[in-house]
């Protein structure tokens, strides 16, 4: 039995704004419920004693300490901006159906 159904793949590469051709669609449906499938089969294993982990190995954070340092100033930061206002990026504007 599907999991997943090829009207359900549509709606979501509809909502993902993806144009998806009639083959990629069957062979996503396909690749998602076997996914999905695989899914289901972890879902029945016992872990109950199993401690959760972000990594299999204990890893060190090779990161640096954090340390507070003098910020830019405001006209240093967009020097090289290709667009701004006073001390501010500009940007093009990316939500439709805003006026502003």
């Amino acid at each position: 039995m599907a999991r997943i159904t090829r009207e359900e793949v549509e709606r979501i590469a509809d909502l993902a704004r993806l144009t998806l051709s009639a083959e990629e669609a069957q062979a996503l449906t396909h690749d998602l419920d076997t996914m999905l499938e695989y899914v289901q089969a972890l879902d029945g294993l016992d872990t109950q004693n199993v401690e959760p982990t972000a990594h299999p190995l204990p890893v060190a954070t090779a990161l640096r300490p954090d340390r507070a340092r003098p910020s830019l100033a405001p006209e240093e930061a967009v020097g090289n901006a290709p667009e701004r206002e006073g001390s501010a990026f500009t940007v093009p504007k990316v939500i439709e159906g805003v006026e502003s």
